[in-house]
């Protein structure tokens, strides 16, 4: 009888560990960058967002462009899809940043999202990760005393060494937490050097957002922050090891992420990332 015993209990326990292995490592929402669609999202937006609907999106990060965001937000409202992040420019979260926090308002938007800072000659340098942090700082506190929380989208131009890591390090270092998040685009990251996981293990809750996206095998990388937009592949058939990272943003409680696709063949490749998404298990 010991032994019968024995044996439902292995039988048992077996069962539960495959049935925790079929659980869905991908478990938040699908969220989506309209940047994917800046092709046509300006010329008939409620087409775009009828689309990103049937794709399977109930989030999106951006705005519809030229178009009153109280009537963006009208149509998104429409098609259950929800905008909890929005992007503002450098120079706006500069000189414009009334004008940031009122569309972020009408948008319902909890997150702003810089994605680049300036620079000269594809160098960035201390004085421009200085100046930035400095200017991260004071924005950041504005937007959280209107409810909002700042990220700066790294782009992969950050990694250029200093002292014992990079100035991705020295930004992360001298901005307050307080008021300064950061959004991670994996590609990015990749393309300059970074390493997603170890970045996302080092820097813990500061990251609050995702661009998941994958990167074209044998892609030449720099630090420039640029390539070709068709080196955006299919998520899931590139460098980056997706599940890995995926596993790790969870454990540090990233919960909105954004597929982003520049290439020209998003109607294709996009529902296929979506597909792989689904498919991972943990």
């Amino acid at each position: 009888m010991r032994n019968i015993a024995f044996l439902v209990v292995s039988i048992i326990a077996t069962l539960g560990n495959e049935i925790a292995a079929q659980k869905p490592l991908y478990t938040a929402p699908f969220g989506i960058q309209t940047y994917t669609f800046r092709r046509s999202i300006g010329k008939d937006p409620a087409k775009v967002l009828d689309t990103i609907k049937m794709m399977g999106f109930t989030e999106i990060e951006g705005g519809g462009g030229r178009m009153h965001p109280a009537d963006f937000k009208k149509l998104c409202d429409e098609r259950g899809l929800s905008i909890p992040s929005t992007g503002a420019g450098y120079d706006e979260l500069n000189n414009k940043l009334d004008s940031v926090i009122w569309r972020a308002k009408i948008l319902g938007a909890k997150y702003i999202m810089c994605a680049w800072i300036p620079h000269q000659n594809n160098v960035f340098t201390l004085e421009n990760a200085k100046k930035a942090a400095e200017d991260f700082n004071r924005a950041g506190k504005i937007l959280k005393e209107n409810g909002l929380t700042f990220c700066y989208h790294a782009h992969g131009y950050e990694f250029q060494p200093y002292e014992d890591g990079t100035l991705l390090d020295y930004l992360f270092k001298n901005t307050n937490p307080d008021y300064v998040s950061f959004q991670m685009d994996i590609f990015w990251i990749h393309f300059g050097g970074g390493d997603p996981v170890g970045l996302l293990k080092k820097y813990g809750s500061r990251w609050k957002l995702m661009h998941v996206k994958d990167m074209r095998k044998g892609t030449k990388k720099d630090l420039t922050g640029l390539t070709s937009v068709e080196n955006d592949v299919t998520v899931g058939t590139g460098e980056l090891d997706i599940p890995a990272i995926l596993k790790e943003a969870k454990r540090v409680g990233i919960k909105h992420y954004f597929i982003e696709d520049e290439s020209s063949s998003i109607t294709t490749q996009v529902p296929a990332s979506v597909a792989y998404l689904k498919s991972l298990k943990e």
